[in-house]
């Protein structure tokens, strides 16, 4: 599969090392808003051994269009900002390329424009794009159902300058209906992300934790749902839909 990336930041960085060490699947390219690089590519930035192509693009040089049409990719992985759906959506849609956002918070106005482009493409969404968090939520669901009245605390740390309450503990807390203020919120050193559910139980508890000790691990996440939206008709995907067959007796 030819893959292209927005974005090359922290996590961005770690998810095309991932890509370009795997050899089912190719970089063809970063996008990026900056044109500062001396690396002539992806892999001799990040001192990684490959073939792959992964050349950096800069949207001062060329324009999306330009670039899907003279470098056509099969997904786009997002690692970028949350307005930059905005900077590659219609195009990609148009082109029918499969998108994959990893964006960690989505306005309301980014959601129902992700829902737009779902009319004409394949369209994945996941705040927390690691395999890990993703059975968490799973697990948290169904000890849900079996104890409905249980007393539950969500615990998220991050490193030092991450802002806001980190996007996969509203998720936790969306899908185990509960207000934003069981959410405890830390932020210390450079700690990757860790997310820790507590089942506060009258003689007992239970505690569901995931640690991300790499951001590889969000690499190894966005293949895997790549690779699971390879034969997916057009529509608007979340991480549940891909486990979801995986869970059925």
């Amino acid at each position: 599969m030819k893959i292209g990336l927005f974005g090359f930041g922290k996590a961005g960085k770690a998810v095309a090392s991932v890509i370009l060490q795997n050899k089912d699947h190719s970089l063809q390219w970063i996008y990026r808003k900056s044109s500062r690089s001396s690396a002539r590519d992806a892999a001799d930035f990040l001192g990684v051994e490959s073939n792959d192509p992964g050349h950096f693009y800069s949207e001062k040089k060329m324009s999306v269009e330009e670039l899907l049409e003279e470098h056509p990719v099969d997904a786009i992985i997002d690692f970028s900002s949350q307005d930059g759906i905005y900077t590659y959506g219609e195009s990609a849609a148009q082109k029918k390329v499969r998108i994959i956002s990893a964006i960690s918070h989505y306005s309301d106005k980014e959601v129902r424009f992700l829902n737009k482009l779902a009319q004409k493409a394949t369209v994945f969404w996941s705040p927390n794009i690691t395999l890990g968090i993703n059975y968490l939520l799973y697990a948290a669901q169904f000890l849900k159902k079996i104890a409905p009245s249980v007393d539950i605390e969500i615990v998220e740390e991050h490193f030092k300058d991450k802002q806001g309450i980190s996007g996969t503990a509203i998720r936790i807390a969306d899908v185990l209906d509960l207000k934003d203020e069981k959410i405890n919120t830390i932020r210390a050193g450079g700690i990757v992300g860790k997310h820790e559910v507590i089942f506060g139980f009258p003689f007992q508890t239970v505690r569901l934790i995931h640690e991300s000790i790499s951001r590889d691990a969000f690499g190894n996440g966005a293949l895997f749902a790549a690779e699971h939206l390879i034969n997916k008709k057009p529509g608007f995907y979340k991480f549940e839909d891909l486990l979801h067959p995986y869970f059925k007796v």
